[in-house]
């Protein structure tokens, strides 16, 4: 049956319901149980953290006073460090370098400085007695090594040398020991680092720069004097208007010799000291010698001023040697380029001045001549100035950088140094190109135009004729041009010849006035209406026995009154012209030129007249070949 089927499978699932039932009422009574086990926990350990707190924190204080404790015994030992390190350094130092190991002695220093460096850094009131301490230890320290440092180099500097030796033989100039470079290497290390310790802002000089500029630049001027002294003894004139010879005086020895005891000098500085400091100490080292080398100049410069006329190209010389100096101590240097070159600033002025002053002179002189040569000779004038020129092109160079100051006709002016400012030289100003040539013919130019047109007019005012004036200008004229073509200043006035040839060309032209007198003898009238007669330049006699046959009683009286005239005007000026001082070239150029015009037109009279005299020689003194002999002479 169906419904006992369906009452035992309720049976069995309402007895798992219970079982389960069962297993919750467990749990619920295990969750109280863990509840209160929880609940207890709890309460336990509100007790123990009640009893453990009080200990925790006792700990932590402990803990920070310990620490407390280990800050003071190291700021205990910070605070007796310093007096420990005093003590331990000054046993050291107060022994001095010269009775230790240099480098126990620069160790020491080393430690002293950089305490010190961390006792400002500090900036501990409790360190203040340490930092004066310590700071006065290193001075001391300091002062030591600079007595060593001083005591090195016045040994090395102890015996000076002569420098003219070693320029003549073209060897290099000592320099300090390796072995002491060495050591001033060092010193000067030392102390440079100490110096940033105790010196005061705004004092950027270290000791061993000081004591080393003071020490070297005695010893480089003490060598120098004698070369000082050289320079100023050659400038002497023995002979009051002599000109002065390039490289007479020995200012160019002591350019030499500075140059050679600058460089070593460098060669020293660059070792011992820090690169930034070489262009200090070198500068400083070498002021005194510039110092003695500028007086030197200034004696000199006194001397070119007394003597402006003949000694102005000493002045050229100095301006060339002490420009040059100045450009090859930079080049190889890097320094000293300005000082030098402000040493040679008067003697530069003065040598812009002479310019004009010689222009003055060669002017003054021309003007003041009362007489002139009777015989129509060159006066000394010509070739004393002539003699300038050619000596001016030894110094091209420094004139080129003089002229190019003052500008194209600058030495005109009164006041050259006011016609531009000076300024440094470049190697530009050494190279004679174009622009400096260009400007020297000018300057030459300009005193042979002014040395020509005094001529003219003194001689319009003191020679009576003009074939005479024409003679003393042509003969000034040919010595201009020979000195010219014998010397440097061909290729530099090549130019100007131009202008010379205009000059010959009118002195030429003055002398043959006299000449016109016998040409117009030579010329007679002609008459195209008359009946024909034979050629002219038939040279047969009886050519000329007709054409004198065919002549009037008066034409007759007036041929013989022409060849009468012809040869006493000839004959006169023969003699003139032989009384003449004539140069070998203006003698020859005057004869061709006189033989030039006067030969033909007798050769012409002659051809046609010859036969006045029938041969008698009383009128007609000269054949064509005597004539010809007559002017040949002139030559």
């Amino acid at each position: 049956m169906v419904v006992p089927r369906k009452g035992g499978a309720y049976a069995e699932e309402s007895a798992e319901v219970e079982v389960l039932f069962a297993n919750m009422e467990k749990m619920k009574g295990l969750t109280k149980k863990i509840q209160g086990s929880l609940n207890r926990l709890e309460t336990s350990g509100k007790t123990v953290q009640d009893s453990i707190g009080p200990i925790y924190g006792n700990t932590q204080r402990l803990q920070v006073t310990n620490t407390n404790i280990d800050r003071v015994i190291d700021a205990i030992d910070k605070l007796r460090a310093p007096v420990d390190q005093t003590n331990r350094e000054e046993r050291i130092i107060r022994a001095g370098p010269r009775k230790a190991d240099l480098r126990d002695y620069f160790a020491s220093l080393d430690r002293t400085t950089l305490a010190l460096s961390d006792l400002k850094r500090s900036n501990l009131r409790s360190n203040q007695q340490a930092v004066t301490e310590l700071s006065g230890l290193l001075k001391l320290g300091t002062k030591q090594l600079e007595d060593v440092f001083r005591d090195i180099l016045r040994d090395s500097s102890a015996r000076t040398v002569e420098p003219l030796e070693y320029v003549a033989k073209n060897n290099p100039f000592p320099v300090i020991a390796e072995k002491d470079i060495s050591t001033l290497r060092s010193i000067n290390s030392h102390i440079s680092n100490s110096f940033k310790q105790l010196a005061q802002q705004g004092n950027p000089e270290t000791p061993t720069q000081r004591i080393y500029a003071d020490i070297r630049g005695d010893y480089i001027m003490s060598s120098l004097r004698t070369l000082a002294a050289a320079s100023i003894n050659t400038a002497r004139k023995v002979t009051a208007d002599a000109i002065y010879k390039p490289g007479t005086n020995g200012i160019s020895m002591y350019a030499q010799g500075m140059e050679g005891l600058f460089l070593a000098e460098y060669e020293n500085v660059c070792p011992i000291f820090a690169r930034e400091e070489w262009g200090t100490v070198y500068t400083a080292t070498c002021m005194s010698s510039l110092g003695e080398f500028s007086k030197t100049l200034r004696e000199l410069n006194g001397h070119i001023q007394k003597n402006m006329m003949t000694d102005c190209f000493l002045g050229y010389e100095i301006v060339d040697i002490v420009a040059r100096l100045s450009i090859q101590l930079e080049t190889k240097t890097g320094e000293l380029k300005r000082p030098i070159y402000d040493t040679m600033k008067p003697i530069r002025e003065t040598s812009k001045l002479s310019l004009g002053k010689l222009l003055d002179d060669t002017r003054a002189r021309a003007q003041a001549l009362v007489a002139l040569p009777g015989d129509g000779a060159a006066v000394p004038l010509t070739t004393e100035t002539m003699v300038r020129l050619q000596t001016m092109t030894n110094y091209l160079s420094p004139l080129s950088s003089i002229m190019t100051s003052l500008g194209d006709g600058g030495w005109k002016t009164t006041n050259p140094a006011a016609s531009s400012n000076s300024s440094l030289p470049t190697m530009k100003a050494f190279d004679v190109g174009a622009d400096g040539k260009q400007l020297f013919a000018h300057y030459a130019s300009d005193t042979i135009d002014m040395l020509l047109q005094n001529f003219e007019a003194k001689s319009r005012l003191l020679l009576k004729s003009k074939s005479l004036q024409g003679v003393f200008l042509t003969n000034n004229v040919a010595i201009v041009d020979r000195m010219i073509r014998s010397s440097e200043l061909q290729p530099l006035m090549a130019s100007y010849a131009g202008k010379l040839e205009a000059w010959r060309k009118k002195g030429t032209a003055m002398y043959l006035d006299a000449w016109r007198e016998p040409s117009a003898y030579l010329l007679d009238v002609q008459y195209t209406n008359r009946n024909a007669r034979p050629q002219s330049s038939s040279a047969n006699a009886t050519d000329s026995v007709a054409i004198v046959k065919g002549l009037s009683s008066k034409d007759k009286d007036a041929i013989k009154e022409k060849f009468k005239n012809f040869n006493t005007s000839f004959e006169e000026l023969l003699s003139k012209h032989k009384s003449y001082k004539l140069e070998r070239e203006v003698r020859t150029q005057l004869g061709r030129e006189v033989q030039t015009i006067i030969e033909p037109l007798y050769g012409r009279f002659w051809d046609r007249y010859h036969e006045i005299d029938k041969g008698k020689g009383k009128y007609v003194k000269f054949d064509k070949g005597q004539l010809t002999a007559a002017l040949t002479s002139l030559s």
